[in-house]
């Protein structure tokens, strides 16, 4: 095994511990907000992940929704 070869599985590595970590960002992201997890993974696709970008900035979250609904039942007025 030579020094390319070595490089190439750090390179590797390093590359699969980096998608790991965005795709947890990503996962923490669309929970907090109310949606699935799991739309973490789209946030890899060209294009989808613009989409997403613009349905997480200008729509209203479920959690929003959720929050709102609460304070209707309790009389309490929001933002």
């Amino acid at each position: 095994m030579d020094s390319n070869d070595i490089w190439l599985i750090v390179s590797i590595a390093i590359a699969v511990v980096v998608v790991l970590f965005l795709f947890s960002i990503w996962w923490k992201i669309f929970k907090k907000a109310g949606y699935s997890g799991a739309l973490g993974l789209l946030m890899f696709i060209p294009l989808i992940n613009f989409i997403l970008l613009l349905i997480l900035a200008f729509s209203k979250w479920p959690i929003q929704r959720q929050l709102e609904q609460l304070q209707q039942q309790l009389g309490i007025h929001g933002r």
